[in-house]
């Protein structure tokens, strides 16, 4: 699967009820594969690829790291408490990330 697909995989998973009245950017750096982020409004999301000019907060790790989380291998907060993921901008962000993108 490649890092596309991962994104469109956690597109298709988006939980608009989840949102809320969130009006965010979550930016994501995948090591050596570039950049994507979802932009989170109205209780819709779009994926784009690239970087975000301001991104709420932002997601740097490996591919493996992200398969893993996405799979529900790792939790993103050991990922974060372990190194293997790293966050700037608004942390409080990152934690509502299972909610709105639940894993399968």
């Amino acid at each position: 699967m490649t890092t596309d697909n991962h994104f469109e995989q956690m597109l298709n998973r988006f939980d608009p009820a989840a949102a809320g009245s969130l009006d965010v950017v979550f930016q994501y750096q995948i090591e050596d594969l570039g950049a994507y982020h979802f932009i989170v409004k109205d209780q819709n999301c779009v994926l784009g690829s690239g970087e975000h000019e301001a991104p709420s907060v932002t997601l740097k790790m490996n591919e493996e790291t992200l398969v893993n989380i996405l799979d529900g291998e790792t939790d993103g907060m050991a990922a974060f408490m372990t190194g293997q993921l790293k966050a700037t901008g608004d942390l409080m962000l990152a934690t509502r990330l299972p909610q709105l993108f639940p894993a399968a």
